[in-house]
C-alpha cells in the first residue's frame, strides 16, 4: 500500500478561524453580544474553552467597523467661527453680567433660547430682542472659513458612502446667513438639523440621536465631531464615538470627553476615523 504523504492544514486551520471569527463578527455586530454574554450561552458557538477566539472576534469586529455616519457641529467644528463668538458674546455678558466673568465660555453649545431663559430672563428680558438683532447683524457679516482640511476630508468620507449631517444649535436665521456666504455649503451634507428640529439641546444626547433616526442608524454606526464641552457631552451621553477637535478648548481639557482629539482635519482620513476610534472603544 502506497503511503500518503502528510496533508498541509495549515490552509484549512485558517479557513476555518477565518470562518468561526465571521460568525462572532455577526453575532456581535447585528445583537451587540460581550463576550461576558457568550460565555453564559453554553450552546452557542463559542463557550468558556474558546476565550481566544472569542477575544479574536471581538479585534475583528473593531478592526472592521465602519461608520456610516459624521455627525458635525457648526462652529469650531466645520467653520472656524468660534474666536468670532467669543468677542461677541463675551461683549454681551461683560455688559450684562459682569458678576460672571467667562459666562461666554459657558454658553457655548446652546440654543439662543437656552441662553436667554437662563441668563437673560427678568429684568433682562426686554433687552433680548436688542441683543438679536445684534447678534443677527454680526452674524450677516461673519467670516464662514473653514477648518483647516476640512472640505478635503468631508469629500473623501462621503467617496466612501458616509453619510454626513450638521447638528447645531444655531437658528434657521444663522443657516441663512451661512448660505449666503458659502452657497455650497448645502452639497456637503445630507441632513442639516438647526434648532428649531429639537427641544433639548447639547448637552442633552436629543440632537444628535435625531440625527441617527433621520438616517436610520444606530448610535454605534455613527461618529460625532465637537469642539464644546457642552457638545462632546451630548455625543457621549447619545453613545456614540466622539471626535473632540481642540478649536475652542485646549486638547488635554477635551480629551475625557472624546475618543481622539484633532486640532483640524489637515492631517485626518477616512481610514484614520474607523481605525484609531474603534481602537479606543
Amino acid at each position: 500500500m502506497k503511503n500518503e504523504e502528510p496533508r498541509f492544514l495549515f490552509p484549512d486551520i485558517l479557513f476555518n478561524i477565518f470562518s468561526r471569527l465571521r460568525m462572532f463578527h455577526t453575532l456581535f455586530k447585528r445583537n451587540h453580544v460581550s463576550t461576558s454574554d457568550i460565555y453564559q450561552n453554553n450552546g452557542s458557538i463559542c463557550q468558556k474553552r474558546d476565550t481566544l477566539f472569542c477575544y479574536f472576534a471581538l479585534l475583528y469586529y473593531l478592526c472592521t467597523m465602519n461608520y456610516k455616519a459624521a455627525l458635525f457641529d457648526l462652529d469650531g467644528v466645520v467653520f472656524d467661527t468660534e474666536p468670532q463668538y467669543s468677542v461677541f458674546w463675551g461683549g454681551q455678558c461683560r455688559h450684562y453680567h459682569p458678576e460672571l466673568p467667562g459666562l461666554e465660555n459657558t454658553i457655548k453649545g446652546q440654543t439662543l433660547t437656552q441662553i436667554y431663559d437662563k441668563w437673560f430672563s427678568g429684568p433682562l428680558s426686554s433687552e433680548q430682542e436688542v441683543i438679536t438683532e445684534k447678534l443677527n447683524e454680526f452674524e450677516a457679516n461673519m467670516n464662514y472659513d473653514y477648518i483647516e482640511g476640512f472640505l478635503p476630508f468631508i469629500s473623501e468620507i462621503r467617496s466612501h458612502g458616509v453619510l454626513t449631517a450638521v447638528v447645531t444649535s444655531s437658528n434657521q436665521a444663522k443657516m441663512n446667513a451661512v448660505h449666503r456666504k458659502r452657497p455650497e455649503f448645502s452639497s456637503l451634507f445630507d441632513a442639516i438639523l438647526t434648532s428649531e428640529d429639537f427641544t433639548a439641546s447639547k448637552p442633552a444626547p436629543d440632537c444628535y440621536l435625531q440625527a441617527a433616526a433621520r438616517f436610520n442608524l444606530q448610535p454605534d454606526e455613527c461618529v460625532v465631531f465637537e469642539d464644546s464641552f457642552n457638545g462632546l457631552k451630548s455625543g457621549r451621553s447619545a453613545m456614540m464615538a466622539v471626535v473632540g477637535l481642540s478649536t475652542t478648548n485646549p486638547a488635554d481639557a477635551i480629551s475625557p470627553l472624546s475618543d481622539l482629539v484633532i486640532p483640524d482635519y489637515k492631517d485626518f482620513s477616512y481610514e484614520k476615523m474607523c481605525g484609531i476610534i474603534a481602537a479606543s472603544r
